[in-house]
């Protein structure tokens, strides 16, 4: 006996295309002294993931997952360092919400093992420890940011 849904396929392909390095960038201006054993106390590290998507034609979009490090010792930068790690989606037979989150969410979520390793091979080329990101929560940052209020400009 089947079940007359079965013939039915409820996934809609997403495709990726393309996976590749778009921008990468690495600051080392306070070099070679941060090297310097009396340099190395107390280092602070800030992380700014940001996420950008556009369409690049029918059913095809550009998904940019953008990471930038910068490690700061006594208020002057050790390092900076900025990957942009981008992907080519085919997707199709979404509604406009459904695609806002898989461009939001899921997308970058594919992207993110790449920047990561991007990021700690820059580190660790620039002769320091290698940085390993945290997973991130792509769903919860997607819907936190879909939840804030939109600027209203004048």
């Amino acid at each position: 006996m089947t079940d007359s849904n079965t013939d039915q396929n409820t996934e809609k392909p997403i495709q990726i295309q393309k996976i590749y390095l778009k921008d990468a960038s690495f600051e080392t201006p306070n070099s070679p002294d941060f090297f310097l054993p009396d340099n190395q106390k107390e280092p602070k590290m800030d992380l700014n993931l940001t996420t950008r998507s556009r369409r690049l034609g029918d059913e095809v979009y550009e998904v940019v997952l953008q990471v930038t490090v910068t490690l700061t010792y006594s208020a002057k930068n050790a390092f900076l360092v900025e990957i942009q790690q981008a992907g080519i989606f085919g997707i199709s037979g979404y509604d406009e919400a459904k695609l806002s989150y898989i461009l939001g969410s899921y997308c970058p979520n594919i992207l993110f093992p790449y920047v990561r390793e991007a990021v700690s091979d820059t580190i660790t080329r620039g002769g320091f420890m290698p940085v390993w990101l945290d997973p991130v929560n792509f769903d919860a940052l997607y819907h936190q940011q879909i939840q804030q209020p939109k600027a209203v400009t004048h």
